[in-house]
């Protein structure tokens, strides 16, 4: 054998010793499980210096027992700390033991779900499928799952943008044409991202004031109004479906009433409140008329507790889908038989054509647990932040900053201080309670007693939490309060 034949025959990076590599393998997957066993006494722990020290790449190779060590030892210990039962903070999701096994399978299998024909197409398609039936979309729906719902926003304001300007927009671009859009003031910012990445402008996302947590119609109408009077195209309502802040949801079939009337492409961002749909009353009735809309996303990493990322734009005409997207060049010439078979593709609904099996998590996720369990899951998290809301209504001078409507829980810690001393002490506890590893809330701005506060906040999105975690979570908080 030449040198050179030898040379490319030592390229292969697969183990050269796979006995030694199976036992490694055995071992870390021992200790995954160890960990997601033993997510109750795992909170968040700070990363100490050596470890990120630790984390610098060297410019050779360690070998398999030094990355497996590495991998145990100094990687796992480190994660957000979301996979524990009082970590309440943000919207984080926490995973499931079914997607350890799932995300095992996918890298093994390592497939391209941009298209072409193979399992994990199909798995997503009854994952979408499945979606779309449980929100209540029709036949003629399409979906492609995405990173989260910031990148659904975007495909699904591509698809608006489509309709209102005709296809020529993905050519000549809309020019002089002057969009606008309209959203509850308390609207995420993906909304505002995905205008401004369109080249919309985020000056042209009206905010219209809200009532009870709810759009306006009538300033809605007056708006959208003003906006033609002026020369401005409408085009999109937004909808929402658990606010950020404090779980709030839109009257989602009075938008679907106003954005028919008016011509509007109605969007629902149902991150993680859309799937209200699937708990019991009253919860349930949170989400009524998001079958109505146009489009709407959500996140299967939050509320379903599949493990990190995985989201879904559903979107209610395939056709209009597939329109602001298709775009296939020769080389992606899809064939009757063999793998340049199975269409329809996924790179023609929305924006990679290389894409990893998100869909196997969730399918492993719905397979195992259905829509009950996962459903009495959702139930639980909305019984528990109602179980924080009244131990805040019943402790004095803690004070809700607004209702418990769904899994969010806003307050103070004392109500009876002046706004900035509130503010400073609703943060040295988030801090401490996050440092000592009682417990996780985050912090949000709120009115209290008509001024400024910022709020402890809690977000219960986990499926390991129990009423005795949220009585341990608000003791430590009442002891942190002094």
């Amino acid at each position: 054998m030449s040198p050179k034949a030898t040379e490319m025959s030592n390229t292969s990076l697969d183990p050269e010793d796979w006995g030694e590599f199976r036992a490694k393998a055995h071992d870390l997957l021992e200790a995954c499980l160890d960990r997601l066993e033993q997510a109750r006494n795992l909170p968040w722990q700070p990363v100490p210096q050596d470890i990120r020290h630790s984390y610098v790449l060297p410019d050779k190779g360690a070998a398999s027992d030094d990355l497996t060590t590495a991998l145990r030892e100094t990687v796992m210990p480190y994660n957000t700390g979301n996979t524990h039962p009082r970590f309440f903070g943000w919207v984080h999701g926490t995973g499931m033991a079914e997607g350890l096994l799932a995300e095992m399978v996918a890298a093994t299998m390592n497939s391209n779900c941009g298209g072409r024909d193979h399992g994990m197409v199909y798995v997503e398609r009854a994952v979408i499928d499945w979606t779309r039936r449980q929100m209540g979309f029709p036949d003629t729906a399409s979906g492609v799952l995405v990173t989260g719902t910031s990148q659904a926003t975007v495909i699904a304001l591509s698809a608006a943008r489509l309709r209102a300007l005709g296809p020529e927009v993905r050519t000549t671009g809309q020019g002089a044409q002057r969009l606008t859009a309209y959203a509850g003031a308390g609207i995420h910012n993906a909304a505002r991202k995905a205008i401004e990445l369109l080249g919309i402008g985020s000056d042209n996302l009206r905010r219209i004031p809200q009532i009870d947590g709810q759009v306006d119609i009538a300033a809605l109408k007056r708006r959208a109004a003003q906006d033609r009077a002026d020369g401005a195209i409408p085009f999109a309502l937004f909808g929402t479906a658990g606010s950020v802040d404090f779980g709030q949801f839109d009257d989602l079939n009075a938008l679907a009433d106003v954005a028919a009337e008016e011509n509007l492409w109605l969007h629902v961002d149902g991150a993680f409140g859309a799937w209200t749909r699937l708990a019991d009353a009253p919860w349930r009735a949170l989400s009524e008329g998001i079958g109505r809309a146009d489009s709407m996303a959500c996140d299967f990493h939050k509320w379903m507790y599949v493990p990190y990322e995985c989201g879904l734009v559903l979107i209610r005409n395939e056709n209009e889908h597939r329109a602001a997207f298709a775009a296939r060049p020769s080389y992606l010439e899809a064939m009757d038989t063999g793998l340049a078979g199975g269409d329809p593709w996924f790179c023609d609904y929305g924006i990679d054509l290389s894409r990893g099996p998100r869909a196997l998590k969730v399918w492993s996720a719905i397979k195992a647990h259905g829509a009950e369990k996962l459903g009495k899951a959702i139930t639980a998290n909305c019984h528990a932040a109602a179980q924080m809301g009244a131990l805040v209504s019943e402790t004095q001078n803690m004070q809700l900053a607004a209702p418990v409507v769904s899994n969010l829980c806003v307050f103070t810690a004392d109500a009876s201080l002046d706004p900035e001393t509130q503010s400073n002490l609703n943060m040295r506890i988030a801090q401490d309670l996050q440092n000592s590893g009682q417990a996780v809330f985050s912090t949000t701005w709120a009115q209290i007693n008509g001024h400024k506060v910022t709020c402890l906040r809690a977000a219960i999105t986990n499926h390991r939490t129990r009423p005795e975690d949220v009585q341990a979570a608000m003791d430590a908080v009442i002891t942190e309060r002094g």
